[in-house]
């Protein structure tokens, strides 16, 4: 059965999408530690990150650069994080967070409840910001 990420790349389940090239997607976290948490995803469905063949891995690394470029142009933030926990979801993805300081990157904190009209303005931000 496809993953939620496939289901989202393939259009099923509605997204604030940031960021889209033929072999990633990155779109808005619907429950972000904090404002512009991002995912990145291979729209290949494989479950787990060290998986991917070596290319796909790369380029999957080099696209969240991008992006999180993005992210740090439209957010204020000292950083933008990264983290790979890779056991919520069965699709590989990198968290991509702006963050000031450690705790803004602790999953076990409360997350935010954005509603929809917020999440699609930081996304619109962001992709403003993508290159």
């Amino acid at each position: 059965m496809a993953s939620i990420f496939t289901k989202i790349v393939n259009g099923e389940i509605p997204s604030h999408r940031i960021a889209e090239s033929e072999d990633y997607l990155a779109f808005l976290d619907i429950a972000p530690l904090q404002k512009g948490h991002t995912l990145v995803i291979p729209k290949r469905e494989v479950d787990y990150l060290y998986d991917l063949e070596d290319e796909l891995l790369a380029g999957l690394f080099v696209f969240s650069k991008r992006v999180a470029r993005a992210i740090r142009a439209s957010i204020p933030c000292e950083r933008v994080g990264v983290a790979v926990v890779g056991l919520e979801v069965p699709h590989a993805h990198v968290h991509l967070i702006p963050i000031n300081t450690m705790s803004d990157m602790d999953f076990t904190e409360p997350k935010l409840a954005l509603t929809p009209e917020e999440l699609a303005k930081i996304a619109g931000d962001i992709r403003t910001h993508f290159s």
